[in-house]
């Protein structure tokens, strides 16, 4: 090559730096990262909407039921599958009753039980599933084979042996934890394998390194980075538990009163001549059902960083 040769070099720019790492400025974990996937899903939206009106009828009932005196319970044999009038806009069932009342008082029962059964269910499981997998050896044995002993009981069942034996003490409470506290071992299942897996953290070991006491370890660190997938599991649970008290109604060994389940087995016998009364109790435990269970799948999709890969 000549020595007279020139050669071009680029102008650099002083506040340029090379090889620099360019990081997001927005911050990121796992449920940040589950939130912006879930705003842009028209479903998620659709789901939440259903949820939180549901909610609010079973909470406010009476602001839903414009004529208090046609109240659930207020029956009139003249208005025997009746068709839709003033103030009565879903007609009457084969008792008189007001459809439409019953059906915003049902939905109180109807999620009261079902959110304490979610509740008494996800407590034991978390509690059981966490001290098994986080101590292992023995105790995990003994809280395995117990757990796989509910495993293998149907709750529904089991929920039926107890409203019947407890027939003179029925209640919201005694309904919620026959069907809760036999629906507690797959979410014990579910929360052994995730604390099995946050245990082998670092951060852990640097915990107990410190001092900090095993049990401390295991409510301060261990625990609430394993729970994202049981909040999943008790959303599609709240969905199982209303379906669990409608079929208990509905068998007749549930609350009885004013209950989704209990107007769906009154109406059978008018199916032919007023199906609407069947029509509409069917439709809201449907719809609400329905709402819980796909919000949950669809977290269960946001919070798996493999699913939200996929798409």
């Amino acid at each position: 090559m000549s020595s007279n040769s020139t050669h071009y070099v680029a102008p650099v720019k002083a506040d340029v730096v090379v090889d620099a790492v360019r990081l997001s400025d927005k911050k990121s974990n796992l449920w940040l990262d589950a939130w912006r996937d879930l705003r842009h899903r028209p479903l998620f939206w659709l789901s939440v909407v259903v949820c939180v009106l549901v909610i609010i009828v079973a909470t406010l009932p009476s602001m839903f039921t414009a004529f208090p005196p046609s109240g659930p319970q207020a029956c009139d044999l003249s208005n025997s599958n009746g068709g839709p009038t003033a103030g009565h806009p879903l007609g009457y069932t084969f008792q008189g009753c007001d459809v439409w009342s019953r059906l915003v008082h049902g939905a109180s029962v109807s999620i009261a039980v079902g959110v304490m059964a979610t509740i008494i269910g996800t407590v034991i499981g978390v509690i059981m599933g966490a001290l098994a997998g986080f101590y292992g050896g023995f105790l995990d044995s003994l809280l395995s084979r117990v757990g796989d002993i509910f495993f293998t009981i149907p709750y529904i069942v089991a929920a039926i042996v107890v409203m019947t034996v407890l027939k003179e003490h029925r209640s919201e409470l005694v309904l919620a934890f026959a069907i809760g506290g036999f629906s507690w071992a797959s979410t014990a299942r579910l929360m052994r394998a995730e604390v099995l897996r946050v245990k082998q953290s670092d951060f852990v070991m640097a915990s107990i390194s410190l001092g900090l006491t095993r049990f401390k370890t295991l409510l301060v660190h261990v625990m609430p980075n394993a729970l994202a997938p049981i909040i999943v599991v008790a959303t599609v649970g709240l969905g199982q538990a209303i379906v669990a008290e409608a079929t208990l109604s509905f068998l007749g060994v549930g609350l009885g009163g004013v209950s989704w389940g209990a107007d769906i087995a009154n109406a059978q016998s008018s199916i032919r001549t007023s199906p609407m009364a069947l029509f509409w109790p069917s439709l809201a435990l449907t719809v609400t059902v329905l709402a819980f269970v796909t919000l949950g799948e669809l977290m269960r999709d946001a919070l798996d960083p493999k699913a939200r890969a996929q798409r």
